[in-house]
């Protein structure tokens, strides 16, 4: 969707990074000895990518770009207004670098974007066409880019964003000069310029069932009775802290029933700065619920991150105020985002250390017959916090935990694992929360010892 930043502003580094470096602090340092994303996804039978700047391929970025991530996606660089700016003259320098890149590191790429509204040379967007000219500009666009990378890109965005809120069409240079169609003779064009990579349509405010993603489901089921090539569609996901589509992996499932691969494409999820612990563990439950959704869903293929660090994303510039949208802050770091991801794909290493200062304690509150109330205490003294986290203890005369609140657990034989709710995961410099659960004993009903961590 979206231009990825070249840059940061002074403002937002002092409102969000300074912010960030404060929360952060235990965030491993170690952070390459961990199991990749690629690694975690990879045995769940995914893909995890992120959008990259070429330029930036280098260094720490290039480093974690090259070691997490199995997917590349060009930022800019593939886009219409990047590759001929001039009528007739080519730039391909970064797009040929992402390539490359990738194939250095056994990544896939995915294109985008071959034919959109927006970011299209000024000579295209101004010119006076003909449809039939118009036609023939589109058909040889595709054929070039397409063919140029024939055999090395796995899928591209063919046509991008190009439905209204309400679900009406967009009125676009292509729509307004080809009619619908124009769709179907893009796609056409595509698997023509390259009959191995997966075709998809990609869009944002689709993630939940509404009007607009109701207008792709009804789009991408008339083409596939047509005929028409359209392998799966891409569902953007730039989304707001607090405001995940409850309905998310019930959309992913709707489309995957049409027979068509769902990938969720340009993920982020923005928060008004500065970031607090608060936000920074809602996020973090965000981004696990957003990456399960798709790994429930067969036919979900994959999760696109828009740029891996909040130093390369696109929020601050274009929403003010607003930003630490992405699974690592501005110096690298893994922020509790990444290990939503971690857990989400199955992962149980790399979770950030806990403080020394923090601790949990259990305790019976209440018991009768066979019945007991248990509660849980997690603290921190002045100087550590938590932005998350889970406990675990193992019972020694066969309790079960039955309802629980303000925490999410689950027993498996007679061992115990609950993790924060959204709304309590940060724990602050000399404070505390509680949860407690509804369980059962018979004979006795010993203390645990509980580990936080």
């Amino acid at each position: 969707m979206s231009t990825l930043r070249t840059g940061f502003s002074l403002t937002s580094l002092l409102t969000g990074a300074a912010a960030l470096a404060a929360l952060l602090v235990a965030a491993p340092a170690a952070h390459a000895a961990d199991p990749p994303l690629r690694d975690l996804a990879a045995a769940k039978g995914k893909a995890i990518g992120t959008a990259v700047t070429g330029s930036k391929l280098t260094g720490t970025y290039g480093e974690i770009a090259g070691r997490e991530f199995n997917w590349l996606t060009p930022g800019n660089a593939m886009k219409w207004g990047s590759v001929e700016p001039t009528r007739g003259t080519f730039n391909w320098t970064e797009a040929d670098q992402i390539v490359d890149f990738a194939e250095a590191h056994d990544q896939d790429v995915r294109g985008h974007t071959l034919v959109w509204h927006s970011q299209n040379p000024s000579w295209l967007d101004n010119g006076t066409w003909t449809p039939a000219q118009l036609s023939q500009l589109m058909n040889d666009h595709i054929a070039l880019e397409v063919g140029r990378y024939k055999g090395r890109l796995a899928a591209w965005d063919v046509v991008n964003e190009p439905f209204n809120e309400d679900g009406t069409y967009r009125q676009t240079l292509w729509y307004n000069g080809l009619g619908t169609d124009y769709i179907a003779q893009a796609l056409t064009a595509a698997r023509a310029a390259d009959p191995a990579a997966k075709l998809y349509i990609n869009d944002y405010n689709v993630e939940g069932v509404n009007a607009k993603s109701t207008a792709l489901y009804n789009l991408v089921r008339d083409l596939k009775a047509r005929g028409v090539p359209i392998d799966g569609v891409g569902l953007q996901a730039h989304l707001i802290l607090g405001q995940v589509p409850s309905t998310l992996q019930q959309n992913i499932q709707r489309f995957a029933d049409l027979g068509v691969d769902v990938a969720i494409t340009e993920l982020d999820i923005r928060m008004q700065l500065p970031a607090t612990e608060a936000k920074l563990a809602q996020q973090r439950t965000e981004y696990d619920a957003v990456v399960k959704a798709c790994v429930a869903v067969t036919r979900c293929t994959a999760v696109t991150v828009w740029g891996f660090t909040d130093s390369d994303s696109w929020i601050p510039d274009t929403f003010p105020g607003q930003g630490a949208a992405t699974p690592y802050d501005e110096n690298y770091a893994p922020k509790p985002a990444y290990y939503g991801i971690v857990t989400a794909l199955g992962g149980t290493a790399g979770e950030p250390p806990v403080p020394a200062g923090c601790s949990a304690t259990y305790s019976v509150a209440n018991q009768w017959n066979t019945g007991f109330t248990g509660n849980v205490t997690i603290r921190c003294a002045a100087g550590s916090s938590l932005s998350s986290w889970r406990v675990t203890w193992t019972f020694g005369a066969g309790q079960q935990v039955g309802q629980a609140w303000n925490a999410t657990c689950t027993q498996t034989g007679a061992t115990v694992s609950c993790a924060n709710a959204p709304w309590n995961g940060g724990v602050s410099s000399g404070g505390s929360v509680s949860f407690g659960f509804n369980g059962t004993w018979s004979g006795s009903n010993p203390v645990p010892t509980v580990t936080l961590g």
